[in-house]
């Protein structure tokens, strides 16, 4: 959370929002917020990708955004806004404002391919009725849209851009230093840029970037909390213990992808029900529910 100001090193943990065919699990969100709040993060995300945001309604939105906020105990929220039509954003802007969070989080969400005019429209559009700090989205997986540098540095030009999230950086520590570089060269200081892709959260802060927008604080904030500490005192590798408990879960992240993996890790912690993904979505296979039965116990150690 940035608020404006770019702090250094900070942990934003992005929050699964549990569900079946019936409705959110409101209990087991609540469950899960409050490890978060245990944990001290940094800010909070709710209704992100991993929050499932393009499956609920906006009366469901609505909802979890106020039981975040109710539940969050002073800690920042961030409130995902992003949908199909700029309408349906702007509903949802005003309401995550009026209910009190912190910042919003915008990505160009479209069935139809977006250009970069019909981007700078819809970011410029929803700044006119920001009051709060909003972060881009740059998530080109889920969106099939990709910005540039230029574009970046172009939105990041409108009086409520706070932070760029953006979706990795090289694994070589000078190709990555080089890419969030020619970034930071196009952006005013005051806006922050957020290292998103779990695996990628030392070699990201390494490079420069001021905090980690993580899916696997959601579940595991103290282990991630470790993580950005290392990054904080310069430290470039992650310690073998670290590593050990680390790598297989970015293994099952490459493989299932993230939701899935920290869906799963959920039920296994007891937090939610086995079942918390909505259809088409579905658990895990049986060798990956085995894999993440031997490593939730690393994590919780």
């Amino acid at each position: 959370m940035t608020n404006h100001q770019p702090r250094v090193k900070e942990l934003s943990a992005f929050m699964l929002t549990p569900m079946n065919e019936s409705g959110v699990d409101e209990k087991a969100f609540i469950r899960m917020l409050q490890r978060l709040v245990d944990a001290r993060v940094d800010s909070i995300g709710v209704l992100g990708s991993t929050g499932s945001y393009g499956y609920l309604t906006l009366q469901a939105r609505k909802r979890i955004t106020k039981l975040a906020l109710e539940h969050a105990d002073g800690i920042p929220v961030m409130v995902g806004v992003g949908a199909l039509r700029t309408r349906d954003v702007l509903e949802l802007t005003e309401d995550a404002q009026k209910a009190g969070a912190s910042e919003l989080l915008l990505a160009p969400v479209s069935y139809q391919k977006l250009t970069d005019d019909e981007v700078w429209h819809l970011y410029d559009t929803v700044n006119r009725h920001l009051a709060v700090p909003l972060c881009v989205y740059d998530n080109p997986v889920t969106t099939h849209f990709s910005f540039s540098d230029e574009l970046h540095g172009r939105l990041a030009q409108l009086s409520h851009i706070a932070s760029i999230k953006i979706p990795g950086v090289p694994d070589d520590a000078a190709a990555a230093a080089a890419r969030v570089a020619r970034l930071r060269a196009l952006i005013p200081p005051t806006v922050s840029i957020g290292v998103s892709g779990d695996a990628f959260a030392l070699r990201g802060l390494n490079a420069g970037c001021d905090l980690w927008y993580s899916v696997l604080a959601g579940v595991f904030p103290a282990v991630c909390r470790r993580l950005v500490s290392l990054a904080a005192q310069g430290e470039s590798r992650l310690t073998p213990e670290m590593d050990a408990r680390l790598q297989p879960v970015w293994a099952l992240f490459q493989r299932y992808g993230s939701l899935r993996v920290v869906a799963e890790m959920a039920a296994q912690l007891a937090l939610t029900q086995q079942d918390s993904l909505p259809l088409p979505l579905r658990r895990i296979d049986s060798e990956g529910v085995a894999a993440v039965k031997a490593i939730v116990p690393l994590l919780t150690a």
